[in-house]
């Protein structure tokens, strides 16, 4: 099923290329671990890159990665994410925008393997950067890794 879903997204955005290019974002994030992450993390910090294509007047789509880190509460370990994700971003009115990403989360320290990743944000562009409020998950076999944040991100292009 993962193999099938990561084809798909391949798939997506190869027949995107042919659409004008909208370019690099460059961001970082911070957010309060909730859910069962709340039991073991009491930070979360990392930064964001995606490659965007327009593909109309008002939707953008692409491709996303960047780095996440659940800090450790008390001492505790940390546990890092690398999402790969496929990239949605629709301007709802004016400078506003909704956004998702979804796809898969590799696991940095060992043990966790990887797990189902999504990415809901409402945010506002200003110019070339995005300002963005953001619920981020990692979820595998019932267990849920999440944090609800803000973030700000560059575009270059």
């Amino acid at each position: 099923m993962k193999k099938l879903f990561f084809i798909s997204i391949l798939m997506v955005m190869s027949f995107t290329t042919v659409k004008a290019q909208e370019g690099f974002n460059l961001g970082a994030h911070l957010g309060i671990p909730v859910g069962d992450a709340a039991n073991f993390s009491s930070f979360n910090f990392g930064f964001d890159l995606a490659y965007l294509y327009k593909s109309g007047d008002t939707f953008d789509m692409g491709l996303a990665t960047g780095y996440t880190n659940f800090s450790g509460k008390n001492g505790g370990g940390s546990s890092g994410m690398i999402p790969i994700a496929g990239t949605f971003r629709y301007a709802v009115s004016g400078n506003y925008f909704m956004s998702a990403d979804l796809g898969y989360g590799f696991a940095t320290n060992g043990g966790g393997g990887g797990a189902f990743y999504y990415q809901p944000k409402f945010g506002m562009r200003t110019g070339k950067s995005d300002v963005f409020a953001f619920y981020k998950g990692f979820s595998k076999n019932g267990f849920t890794t999440a944090a609800f944040g803000v973030g700000m991100a560059f575009s270059f292009n």
